[in-house]
C-alpha cells in the first residue's frame, strides 16, 4: 500500500521552506530520473522510455479531471474518508485516476475516469488486517495528522510549478512522507512533504 514511488535518483534537490502558512513542515524537490515508472514496466531503451512517458504526460494534460477532483470524487463515496494514494493511468483506452482512501479500518479503491469523473466499476475495499505492519503502520499515522494528501498536492504543484500526477505516502529514511509527482513544462519532477506531527510515527 506504499506509495507507487517512480525510479527517482536525487539530481536536484533543493530544500524549500515556508511555502504556505498551513503547509507541511518541509519540502524537498527532486528530478524524476526515470520517468518511465508512470506505468512503463518496459526494460527497453531509454528513449521508448520517454516516448511512453510523453504519450502518458500528453493523456494527462488533455484530460478534463485534475488530480484533486478525483481525490474528491473518491473521497466523497464515504464521509470522512481521506485519500492515501493517488496515480493517473493513460496507459489503457480510457485515462482513469486509480484512488485508494482509507474510511473504517479499510482500504477502499476507486478507479475514475479522468475525462468525466465518473466512478468505473464498483468499489473494492481492502480491510486493514490484511495489510502488513509497515502499510498499516503508515495509514495509522494518516488517520492522526492534520494535513491530508489533498493539502501536499496544493503545496507540491505551487513549489514545483506544475500540476500533480500522483501522490501517496512514502517512509523515507525511516520518516513518513508525501510523495507527490509533478509535471513541470516537460520535466517530472518529485516534491517530498514530511507531515507536520507525523516525525516519530
Amino acid at each position: 500500500m506504499s506509495a507507487t514511488r517512480p525510479g527517482v535518483c536525487g539530481l536536484l534537490a533543493i530544500a524549500l521552506s515556508g511555502l504556505l502558512i498551513a503547509a507541511p513542515a518541509r519540502a524537498t524537490i527532486s528530478a524524476v530520473s526515470t520517468p518511465a515508472a508512470l506505468h512503463s514496466d518496459t526494460d527497453g531503451d531509454a528513449a521508448a522510455d520517454r516516448q511512453a512517458v510523453s504519450r502518458e504526460i500528453e493523456r494527462f494534460r488533455s484530460s478534463s479531471v485534475s488530480i484533486s477532483q478525483a481525490m474528491a470524487i473518491a473521497e466523497a463515496r464515504h464521509a470522512g474518508a481521506t485519500t492515501a494514494d493517488i496515480s493517473f493511468d493513460g496507459g489503457s483506452g480510457v485515462p482513469v485516476y486509480r484512488v485508494k482512501t482509507l474510511h473504517n479500518d479499510r482500504i477502499w479503491r476507486y478507479t475514475i475516469n479522468a475525462a468525466t469523473g465518473e466512478v468505473i466499476g464498483g468499489e473494492a475495499a481492502l480491510p486493514l488486517t490484511e495489510l502488513d505492519n509497515e502499510d498499516r503502520s503508515n495509514l495509522a499515522v494518516l488517520g492522526i495528522i492534520k494535513h491530508r494528501l489533498a493539502d501536499a498536492v496544493r503545496v507540491a504543484e505551487k513549489a514545483a510549478s506544475g500540476k500533480a500526477i500522483s501522490g501517496g505516502l512514502v517512509r523515507e529514511r525511516g520518516r513518513l512522507n508525501f510523495a507527490i509527482v509533478v509535471i513541470s513544462g516537460d520535466d517530472l519532477k518529485e516534491v517530498l512533504l514530511e507531515p507536520p506531527g507525523a516525525r516519530g510515527k
